[in-house]
């Protein structure tokens, strides 16, 4: 590759490709002059651009690249449009039809008056325009064609110099449009808190450049800013303590100096500026602390109403109907689940594997449908009105299996609230009267719970339903275990287990892992559980034969899940993924395949999994699809793949290959919501600080028919003693208090101001709500007990067993393949 600075010039002649989510493009240029040597007539040229018009005439500075793949390219890092060098060329290009309203006659006023650079002073100055005395609605059309044509290319090569390019570059332009570079130059640590993908230290460069000082308080509030996003986002906390974020901050600063005086009067600062709440000693970032208050309000709102509820007769009634139609018999706990659900506003029902949640769904949905008059069948209402039977969960494949167990429509929250990728494209909408139920609550995260809520409306009866005891959302906040731990809601907690026969042990093993305990026949290999015990560097060799033994059954990809704690590591994502890959889908089974910037490999038959939400395309984070078709183009410039997810194909271009991932192994995170009838875990203590409680609780969960543990005893040992750390949050208090309970902890809402004796607070606030926090008892304060549960463990698997390839996870299964299951639902 030549690295010497270069430059091209020439007119668009082809758009190649364009990314959905950056700047980054690929141009065919006709050249009319290059610096360097080539001798062809048109050449590739890539980089990052802002709207680019073919037939148009550009300059590109940057240096040729030579592409293993394609070839010879021209990389820019720099550009800029040919405006018309002549007085007649650029009154012509003025009086175009891309400058609506401005003819020759007013384009050569204008270049009369401004002269050859009319371009750049209108742009940099509009009230330069009143110079050439345009009427002001013809000013503004020509201000505004100005700057979609050239604007944001000269903020894009602003925000170039700056460093910024690329995805980040798109999202900067789309967040602050022709203010950017003004706004940059003001302020630049505004773009830690308003662009994700822009963290302290790059803002903190861009400043350097542009002379600020570092005690500025623009720097000192950018880094309280940016901890607290980060302690937020990446830890899940809603608030944080003062000294934990001053201490945060310090650190970002490379400061440890910097008095507690200076930092308390920057969040003086940030509070009236309304970025920053303080509340009963915490620091709240501005639009959670919003959050939690509304979330709190609404529910209290619509809890309390009391009209047009069931008499207990009718009650009765709708319940008797629900079990002689579903053909169930239900226990008193049960009914007194269904009857709360039934007479309540809004209902929390809880409860871990196996213990009938859905059977409580469906018990609601009749009993609902029964009291109301609701015919069940949704066929019947369209075109006429909305079905009042709403079903909804966080992710495509959990609303699938609502759907599956009910037999009604269900969809993702997203799309039942009409939203886009993401809050920005979201336009609220009202929910129709009726039932809404919520499975799966305990993935959904503070900002979607208050977009939900602000949905409903008395006349919507809503049930949330989860297990409490899963990993919390991705995102921030733990709504669905504070709700229950408000005691603000009705709510019913199933824990008799009911979905068992007398050879499972898949459920039993999670239920005692949930209670802190493993099991003395752990190690026993069961009709439906297997255990190989292996050094982490075995793991890989060990899901290899395990893998592999499944497909000498007759399991498909879409039956087995590998679930990881991780992604890097021997036992991770990425070291898993393409191994199981070669053995469902190995190369040599197809002629075709496709490779991304990053080196995954995808073939027609790949499982693979959405990760981004696409509600125009019906597609959401975390749904699984299968590679059906490839298409493969000269250069690689029009590559796709063609991806069914569920009958529903779309087509995935080069661009959109960011957006999807193989689907083998994936993090168990990602697999909350679903189920699979074999689920392959492998727990080594290179994931140590991940092996927690919930973690090994939610992945065992999603194995239906036979869970295959493998890895080292003492990880599963680490993990089934180890209770993550509970969030800090402010929704318990807000939710006392919303709903006038006592001890609400001083949490009525204030106007996000900050009163004297809660920045005093702010200054030694060291220890609050520590007793809250449940630390790794078991573990690290007994390290003895676990010692001595380790050694009753028995020897690793050896090599030679792997060598010899006698390796088998389905010990008991014999005669059992994926038709068993169909004779034996």
């Amino acid at each position: 590759m030549n690295n010497d600075e270069a430059t091209v010039s020439g007119k668009l002649k082809s758009i190649f490709f364009t990314s959905p989510n950056s700047l980054f493009k690929i141009l065919l240029i006709q050249i009319t002059a290059i610096s360097v040597k080539w001798t062809e007539p048109e050449i590739v040229v890539k980089g990052d651009f802002a709207d680019m018009k073919e037939d148009e005439t550009y300059t590109f500075t940057g240096h040729m690249e030579n592409h293993p793949k394609y070839g010879q390219q021209f990389a820019a890092t720099s550009y800029k449009s040919d405006q018309p060098t002549s007085r007649e060329g650029l009154i012509n290009y003025l009086a175009s039809s891309r400058f609506p309203g401005i003819g020759a006659k007013t384009a050569t006023k204008i270049v009369d008056v401004l002269g050859m650079d009319a371009i750049d002073q209108i742009l940099k100055n509009p009230k330069k325009l009143d110079q050439v005395g345009l009427r002001a609605e013809k000013a503004t059309l020509l201000i505004a064609a100005l700057k979609e044509n050239l604007g944001m290319e000269q903020i894009v090569i602003g925000l170039a110099q700056y460093g910024i390019s690329g995805n980040l570059a798109g999202k900067v332009f789309n967040q602050y449009h022709e203010d950017a570079l003004e706004i940059i130059k003001t302020n630049p640590y505004q773009l830690v808190s308003d662009i994700v993908g822009i963290g302290f230290v790059t803002a903190d460069r861009i400043a350097a450049g542009l002379g600020f000082a570092l005690d500025a308080p623009e720097r000192i509030a950018g880094a309280l800013l940016a901890a607290l996003e980060e302690r937020t986002e990446s830890e899940g906390d809603t608030y944080v303590e003062p000294d934990d974020l001053f201490n945060a901050a310090r650190q970002l600063l490379g400061n440890r100096g910097v008095s507690d005086e200076v930092l308390l009067q920057a969040i003086a600062e940030l509070v009236q500026q309304r970025r920053l709440v303080t509340h009963d000693g915490h620091l709240f970032p501005k639009r959670l602390y919003d959050a939690e208050v509304q979330i709190a309000r609404q529910l209290a709102g619509l809890a309390s109403v009391k009209e047009n509820v069931p008499s207990e007769k009718a009650v009765a009634k709708a319940i008797d109907h629900a079990e002689d139609t579903l053909g169930i018999e239900y226990d008193g706990t049960q009914i007194e689940a269904i009857k709360e659900a039934l007479t309540s506003s809004v209902f929390v029902l809880t409860g871990g594997p196996g213990t009938g949640k859905t059977t409580i769904i469906n018990a609601v949905v009749h009993g609902f449908a029964e009291l109301h008059d609701i015919d069940l069948d949704p066929n019947k209402y369209r075109g006429t009105e909305t079905f009042p039977i709403m079903l909804a969960a966080p992710t495509g494949r959990a609303a699938k299996r609502i759907a599956e167990t009910t037999n009604l429509p269900s969809s993702t929250i997203h799309r039942l609230l009409g939203m886009g990728i993401d809050d920005a494209s979201y336009e609220e909408r009202d929910l129709p009267d009726g039932l809404l139920i919520v499975d799966e609550v305990s993935m959904v995260d503070t900002y979607l719970l208050r977009t939900l809520l602000n949905a409903a409306h008395p006349g919507v009866t809503i049930v949330l339903v989860g297990d409490k005891d899963q990993l919390p959302s991705v995102g921030p906040g733990q709504v669905f275990a504070d709700i229950l731990s408000s005691h603000a809601l009705p709510s019913v907690e199933l824990t008799h287990i009911h979905r068992q026969d007398d050879n499972s042990s898949i459920v039993p093993l999670a239920h005692a892992i949930n209670e802190g305990e493993l099991p003395p026949d752990l190690l026993t290999q069961k009709p439906d559980r297997s255990f190989f015990a292996c050094s982490p560097e075995q793991v890989p060799q060990v899901v290899e034969q395990v893998v592999a033994a499944a497909v000498r059954k007759g399991f498909d990809p879409l039956q087995v899940q590998v679930l990881a704690p991780m992604y890097r590591g021997s036992a991770g994502v990425d070291r898993l993924n393409p191994l199981v890959q070669e053995i469902f889908n190995p190369a040599g089974a197809h002629s075709k395949q496709v490779e991304t910037a990053s080196g995954m490999i995808f073939r027609i038959g790949d499982k693979v999994l959405q990760l981004v939400n696409n509600p125009e395309n019906n597609v959401y984070n975390g749904e699984i699809g299968k590679v059906v078709g490839i298409t493969k183009a000269e250069k690689g410039h029009g590559d796709s793949l063609t991806i069914d997810f569920d009958g529903n194909e779309l087509q995935y271009d080069r661009g959109d290959w960011s957006k999807i991932t193989l689907a083998y192994a994936t993090s168990i995170h990602k697999a909350q919501g679903s189920e699979f009838d074999m689920v392959i875990l492998p727990l080594t203590l290179q994931s140590r600080r991940m092996l927690k409680r919930n973690l090994v609780y939610t992945a065992i969960t999603r194995a239906k028919r036979f869970l295959i543990l493998i890895g080292e005893p003492s990880a599963f040992s680490l993990a089934a003693t180890t209770l993550a750390a509970n969030r800090k949050t402010g929704l318990v208090a807000q939710l006392r208090a919303a709903f006038g309970l006592k001890d609400a902890g001083g949490a009525t809402p204030d106007d996000g101001k900050p009163a004297a004796e809660d920045l005093q607070a702010a200054d030694r606030q060291v220890e609050v709500n520590q007793s809250s926090s449940v630390h790794d008892s078991g573990v690290a304060e007994e390290p003895e007990a676990v010692e001595a549960e380790q050694r009753k463990l028995p020897e690793f698997l050896t090599n030679e067993m792997v060598a010899n390839n006698t390796v088998d996870p389905l010990i008991g299964m014999d005669g059992i393949t994926p038709a068993s299951f169909m004779k034996q639902a």
